[in-house]
């Protein structure tokens, strides 16, 4: 098995791990820089330290944000941290860490991490939905990504849920919040609003009740689509438990009230946490070096 430095580059912070006789260390983090020089110097001097603490390190595991393209060796896309993409910045950071490097996309990592050794441990076809700011996902077939002709395979959050409505936007607790607080006049959270369905508010339940409804119809074209043995769902809104029992009766009555289908969605929370992208960067390495 391979010793591993591990990195997470998130927008505010990078995270840093050693992936060592099969177990992931974590070693903390540093506030993501503002520019291409100093992000260089802190990841050299985090994975130098990384390499002189643990025997046999041999090569340098990373989940990144973007549409990380393993052919060009880029990240394209967009993120909030501009200068990683467009360019090769595969072969920048072999040359900066004297070892091989792999990438592949925060989701996608959270997604592998899963199916590794999480929710999805024992199924080889998964789709993973996050939901965060808005609704990212990846497509797992045959136990490995699935990354689409364009580098959008995953990106469910892009799909139309009504006439004028992507599932970011209908279905992210963030916008969830918002549209509750340009009714009311409130600054209330997507987490707030979410609870104050249960306590008689009338425009919180609306409100839910339309965010779960364009969920569970999502979830049902997915599986009558990829067909997948299971869905888990990861980002913030995973920690509420209230949401796998409500997302689960409307999945249920979705299927229900279509006389044809046979197959009601599989859906389970993720188990992996705040270190899924670092575990599943392992995973991706692995899979790539073999």
């Amino acid at each position: 098995m391979k010793n591993l430095a591990v990195i997470d580059i998130g927008g505010t912070s990078i995270k840093f791990g050693a992936w060592v006789n099969n177990e992931l260390i974590t070693l903390g983090s540093e506030p993501t820089p503002d520019n291409i020089a100093s992000f260089y110097k802190i990841l050299k001097h985090r994975v130098d330290e990384i390499k002189a603490t643990y025997a046999d390190i041999s090569g340098v595991a990373i989940s990144s944000p973007g549409a990380v393209n393993k052919e060009a060796r880029q990240i394209d896309g967009a993120s909030a941290i501009r200068y990683i993409h467009g360019f090769p910045i595969f072969e920048q950071l072999e040359t900066l860490f004297d070892l091989p490097v792999s990438i592949e996309n925060d989701a996608n990592c959270a997604a592998l991490a899963e199916v590794a050794n999480g929710a999805g441990k024992d199924n080889k076809n998964v789709l993973f939905l996050v939901l965060g700011t808005g609704i990212g996902g990846a497509i797992i077939i045959d136990g490995k990504i699935f990354h689409g002709s364009h580098l959008y395979g995953g990106e469910f959050g892009f799909m139309l849920v009504n006439d004028h409505e992507t599932l970011s936007e209908a279905c992210s607790p963030v916008n969830l919040a918002r549209k509750y607080n340009e009714i009311t006049g409130e600054g209330l959270t997507g987490k707030e609003v979410f609870d104050l369905a249960d306590q008689g508010n009338q425009i919180a339940y609306e409100l839910r009740e339309k965010m779960l409804k364009s969920l569970a119809v999502s979830i049902y074209n997915l599986q009558y689509s990829y067909d997948p043995e299971k869905f888990i769902l990861g980002g913030g809104v995973s920690n509420n438990p209230r949401l796998l029992p409500l997302l689960k009766k409307k999945i249920h009555e979705m299927v229900a009230s279509v006389p044809i289908a046979e197959i009601e969605p599989e859906v389970e929370l993720c188990q992996f946490k705040s270190n899924a992208n670092l575990y599943g960067a392992v995973v991706d390495f692995l899979q790539e070096h073999k």
